[in-house]
């Protein structure tokens, strides 16, 4: 008896399935090489990035400095347009006691009418009364990149002394600026400033450096690179570059020296 034949082919046996061990080291090693990637573009990057934001940050807050000693320089003049005279740089009781700075008496043309009401005036700053008002963060009299904002200070102070334009007298009007208000050097910053903004201590002509940004504490700084900003008595800001001749900033300082003033601004 003949066999039936197959009617169906043998199949070909099938190849045994693939390893996905092949696949996932493959994954892997992009997974790593993506990593690594990441950590050396990120941080050539943030190299690039942050000079450019730093520099950013800088000029707004030279900004903001130089719109606060604008605005210090418009309520001296609003002061001088009521009082038909600047402020004297503090305020003497009958024994000639300084009581309280200069910057008390314009705070009304700084928006504080508030603060400056409940100043007790023939009191000194840090009396029981005005110790609460004096130790207000007033923020118009501080430099923002200083580093103490949230302490009562002041980064803004006058040149006091008998040649300047706040003579202790402080019998100081348009007309004794004998130099000029554009020549002449009204308000200036300090670094590092340790002056409670009400109190009555500013910079004194005679004990003070000319040298600009010396960061002794007695003259014209600021934390900005290059230079500080002062104001002129038109109302000008220019910021003093580190190295400017001392005796032309002396020269500036003088309300009528008579000096010819060329400063580098």
């Amino acid at each position: 008896m003949s066999q039936i034949p197959n009617p169906m082919p043998p199949r070909d046996p099938q190849p045994p399935p693939k390893s996905s061990s092949s696949a996932g080291m493959i994954v892997l090693i992009l997974a790593v090489v993506g990593v690594l990637s990441m950590c050396v573009v990120i941080p050539i990057l943030m190299a690039l990035i942050l000079p450019a934001v730093q520099k950013a940050r800088e000029a707004a807050r030279r900004s903001v400095d130089m719109n606060n000693m604008r605005q210090i320089s418009i309520a001296l003049d609003m002061y001088v347009n009521t009082h038909n005279a600047y402020p004297p740089p503090y305020v003497t009781d009958a024994d000639g006691k300084p009581l309280y700075s200069w910057r008390v008496l314009i705070l009304p043309y700084l928006d504080q009418d508030a603060l400056y009401s409940r100043y007790k005036l023939d009191e000194a700053w840090d009396s029981p009364n005005n110790k609460p008002l004096s130790d207000t963060v007033i923020k118009i009299f501080q430099n923002p990149a200083e580093e103490n904002l949230v302490e009562p200070l002041t980064n803004y102070v006058v040149v006091q002394g008998k040649e300047t334009m706040f003579p202790p007298d402080g019998k100081m009007t348009y007309g004794n600026i004998k130099d000029g208000t554009a020549n002449t050097i009204m308000v200036v910053e300090i670094s590092g400033s340790d002056i409670h903004w009400a109190e009555p201590r500013d910079l004194d002509f005679n004990t003070m450096s000319f040298d600009i940004n010396d960061f002794s504490g007695q003259g014209i700084s600021s934390t900005f690179s290059g230079g500080a900003h002062v104001t002129f008595a038109d109302g000008s800001v220019h910021l003093l570059p580190v190295g400017t001749d001392p005796n032309q900033v002396k020269a500036a300082i003088t309300a009528s020296g008579g000096e010819a003033v060329m400063l580098p601004y």
